[in-house]
């Protein structure tokens, strides 16, 4: 699992109470006590793009500003949800610290996320940012899912075209192109894209995408007859 697959299921997670709630929560986030904070931010200092290092840290953030938020407004109301903007706005400065590192690609998909609603132009531009920095192609594929997972597959289909290198870029970037053609209505566009993906080297990644974005198309095909 990526570090926005995770990053979208940790709102789940604030509402689990109880003594399984704090038995998961000591499973899912060793690193942090493990490493120490300054261990991280070493780690990060190196690599920005270390996804388990930046998920923990981010946790580590993430609780420090919603406890100390709480413990400064113990009796105002939308305790909740102020806590939670407090936490967001904690992980905020962290991306925006390590976006700093002409490296940094998986922070500003977190950039680009977070303000994806606010301040669409500027979200667009980190996204394709992080997806120039990224010589593999994850960083595009996690910015289109991004966009896909928000409706904005016109957006999607945008960045993708403009900088998907189908021999190069891990598959993952091709298939969300080729689906945010197909939710977007463009068979055609999604054919030639599902062809172009064809010419990726790691047939045996294609193969199973292929059966299964062509049945995706030919559904679509006898929906819109």
């Amino acid at each position: 699992m990526g570090l926005l697959d995770r990053w979208r299921r940790r709102p789940a997670q604030g509402t689990r109470t109880g003594e399984a709630g704090r038995r998961r929560r000591r499973r899912n986030a060793p690193v942090a006590p493990v490493l120490g904070e300054a261990a991280l931010r070493e780690a990060l200092h190196d690599d920005p793009n270390d996804a388990e290092a930046f998920d923990a840290m981010a946790e580590t953030v993430r609780t420090r500003a919603a406890e100390a938020h709480v413990a400064d407004h113990p009796a105002e109301g939308h305790e909740a949800e102020d806590a939670r903007r407090a936490a967001d706005n904690a992980v905020w400065a962290l991306a925006e610290e390590l976006a700093q590192s002409p490296r940094a690609w998986r922070p500003l998909l977190v950039l680009g996320r977070l303000s994806l609603h606010d301040d669409r132009e500027a979200a667009l531009r980190r996204l394709g940012i992080a997806a120039e920095r990224d010589p593999s192609g994850t960083g595009l594929a996690e910015a289109l899912g991004i966009l896909r997972d928000a409706g904005m597959n016109d957006e999607a289909l945008s960045l993708g075209v403009g900088h998907w290198r189908p021999r190069e870029h891990d598959v993952e970037a091709g298939r969300h192109l080729v689906a945010a053609a197909i939710d977007s209505g463009r068979l055609a566009e999604a054919r030639r894209h599902l062809k172009a993906l064809g010419e990726h080297p790691d047939q045996g990644r294609v193969a199973p995408l292929r059966a299964e974005l062509e049945e995706a198309i030919a559904r679509a095909d006898r929906a819109h007859r």
